[in-house]
């Protein structure tokens, strides 16, 4: 008699089941009484577990796949974890494990799963998504017309995802925005190039760009701080960002370059002993005879996390912006035996000072569990309570990502500027405005009050309205925006980047750092005054 495939996977699925049962059984035997009980639980589940499948089979109205039921099984149970522990498909599986290669046709946006909408943690510099002004906190409800609401990470990127030169629609709902928005994206090949932006700026600071920690993180740092130190500079300024992380050993690679050797990093804490490992420096390599300034925001995660608390910890950096996301657990891939596999959460990490940068109450929020505020306060609470200390004796927090030494927010775009990036008012100006005026744009372009009039007519034609006064409060940002979008076309992203930066108020502020003190010692007395003040 032959079986068909339902029954076929029953009889496997029962079978292992019995298998796993009778381990337990024979490990029972030689148990302590507390394991026995432990262990007898589990296969009684097991047995249960078992039982079910079979009356689902024999007993349910419709035809199930029992294939997919045991999947969805397996997705429940990992549900009862954190959110970083995923069971994925071979393809899903092939996907995540290759993901450090670099390159893949797409949009150029980090996502993550927050609640049942899929969120963009930050667009990447230089591709589709953050030319059109996708924004770090959209949440992604459409792709093509079909809803993405609960549906999961890595489908959502796999329909993003496709040929380059192809179009998709993606539909995002913004805080603060009252209708949906539509952006129309053509897909490009995203090479994520670790460092994208490394120069010596005109004050003569030089300014790193890490977008992320990749296979070749280290190398880059390495040669972009040598010629920067080649051309002379008097501080340094290490943007991280929306830096989602990366390979740990490309973190403690970098961080080896301003501590030295022989120097813990990072060590790891799990439930198993073979989960608790150190992490040290091992190349002969220290950088010296300048300032250090890393400059971090609330989506600097994970890796990044732990490159600024280690120089953090050293007192080797004086760190500024906004508290770091706190994203500190570390995880593990498993292949399965048919081609499938898990991610498991196994550890968390811990720098130098012994403080662990993980923020617990951000795996409810990814988990969308309802978070009060009594809970964030108490969370504030816990982390102000959890005391470490640098190798000087400063005072830092853990539980809680890292925190700046020195706080500085971030201006925030108005309706007019937000609307004005939707559009992709600014990219459509600068190409027709180059086919026009290509060879009559220098290095030193600027756009002036003509060339300003000139594209706010464009952008009322692109049926964009305005009041006069919230023009009056934009207009030099306006004017970069055009400015930038040109010398780009015309020059390149690194050329283009050093104009945008200049109404980067966050950014700007940090740079002023360097200039009312010329050492760390310097700015750590003054970030310490102005903690004095605050408290």
């Amino acid at each position: 008699m032959k079986l068909n495939k339902t029954k076929r996977i029953i009889i496997s699925v029962s079978i292992i089941s019995w298998f796993i049962i009778a381990l337990f059984i024979l490990q029972t035997a030689t148990a302590s009484a507390k394991s026995d009980e432990s262990q007898t639980n589990v296969y009684k589940k097991l047995k249960v577990f078992n039982e079910v499948l079979f009356k689902l089979q024999e007993n349910y109205v419709d035809e199930i796949d029992i294939s997919d039921l045991i999947d969805s099984a397996i997705e429940g149970m990992l549900e009862e974890t954190d959110p970083h522990t995923n069971y994925f498909s071979p393809d899903e599986f092939e996907r995540f494990s290759s993901n450090t290669k670099g390159e893949f046709g797409g949009l150029g946006i980090s996502i993550d799963k927050k609640g049942k909408f899929i969120t963009v943690v930050s667009p990447i510099e230089g591709t589709p998504a953050y030319r059109m002004g996708i924004m770090a906190g959209d949440k992604i409800v459409k792709v093509d017309g079909e809803s993405v609401i609960d549906v999961d990470t890595d489908e959502s990127i796999k329909k993003m995802r496709g040929e380059p030169g192809t179009k998709v629609v993606i539909t995002i709902v913004r805080p603060g925005v009252d209708e949906e928005l539509d952006f129309e994206i053509v897909r490009e090949i995203i090479k994520i190039k670790s460092i994208p932006y490394a120069f010596k700026m005109d004050n003569g600071i030089g300014y790193v760009r890490i977008r992320q920690f990749n296979a070749n993180t280290t190398e880059e740092l390495r040669e972009e701080l040598d010629n920067l130190e080649e051309q002379g500079i008097r501080g340094l300024l290490i943007d991280l960002r929306f830096n989602p992380g990366g390979l740990l050993n490309e973190a403690i690679n970098t961080v080896n370059e301003f501590i030295g050797k022989g120097k813990r990093v990072v060590y790891t804490k799990g439930r198993t002993p073979r989960t608790n490992m150190e992490y040290y420096t091992k190349y002969n390599r220290l950088r010296s005879g300048y300032p250090v300034v890393v400059l971090i925001n609330e989506a600097s995660a994970s890796a990044a996390e732990i490159f600024a608390g280690s120089l953090q910890d050293y007192d080797k950096a004086l760190v500024v912006g906004k508290t770091s996301f706190g994203k500190g657990s570390v995880q593990r891939l498993f292949p399965l035996s048919d081609g499938n596999g898990i991610k498991i959460t196994t550890a968390k990490y811990y720098i130098n000072s012994e403080r662990c940068i993980h923020k617990d109450i951000n795996d409810r929020l990814l988990k969308g569990e309802d978070v009060t505020d009594a809970d964030f306060e108490q969370a504030d609470e816990d982390h102000l309570k959890d005391i470490h200390y640098t190798e000087k004796g400063r005072i830092v927090y853990g539980g809680g990502g890292i925190n700046p030494d020195i706080e500085i927010d971030q201006s925030r775009l108005s309706n007019l500027g937000r609307e004005l990036r939707r559009k992709n008012t600014f990219f459509n100006y600068s190409v027709n405005y180059m086919l026009d005026h290509e060879d009559e744009v220098a290095l030193d372009f600027q756009a002036d009050d003509k060339i300003i009039k000139d594209f706010m007519d464009y952008a009322q034609a692109d049926s964009i309205e305005y009041e006069f006064a919230e023009l009056d409060s934009t207009y030099d940002w306006i004017g970069n925006e055009i400015t930038w979008n040109i010398i780009q076309r015309k020059f390149g992203d690194l050329e283009g980047y050093k104009v945008l930066i200049k109404e980067d108020t966050q950014l700007q502020e940090a740079l002023k750092i360097f200039e009312q003190y010329n050492t760390l010692e310097k700015m750590f007395v003054h970030a310490e005054g102005l903690k004095e003040k605050v408290e």
